[in-house]
């Protein structure tokens, strides 16, 4: 399936990004997530298909075209958007694990 502006826009603010954090996430300049998500601009294939990867990472799941149309939704639940939130900023030592 292939990201459109409006589910990309729809997508970020699922996962509560600004466009700050999807260009870091993805490489792609905010001018060009903005013009994208505005319908002003397509910023091509490459650029769209690391949008997608982005968003899909930070729990976006983009539906395919149905009898209602394409549409995005979050892969988590709130309850695990919010634990996972709170578990990433946690660390610790990397080790070997013999299982």
């Amino acid at each position: 399936m292939e990201i459109t502006g409006p589910l990309c826009r729809a997508a970020r603010a699922l996962v509560q990004w600004p466009r700050a954090q999807l260009c870091s996430a993805s490489g792609v300049p905010k001018p060009a997530i903005r013009a994208f998500e505005t319908g002003d601009v397509d910023p091509g294939e490459d650029a769209r298909a690391a949008l997608k990867h982005a968003l899909e990472t930070a729990g976006a799941v983009f539906l395919d075209e149905d009898d209602l149309g394409a549409g995005v939704r979050l892969r988590f639940t709130r309850k695990d958007v919010k634990q996972l939130r709170r578990l990433e900023g946690e660390g610790g030592q990397v080790g070997e694990d013999d299982v």
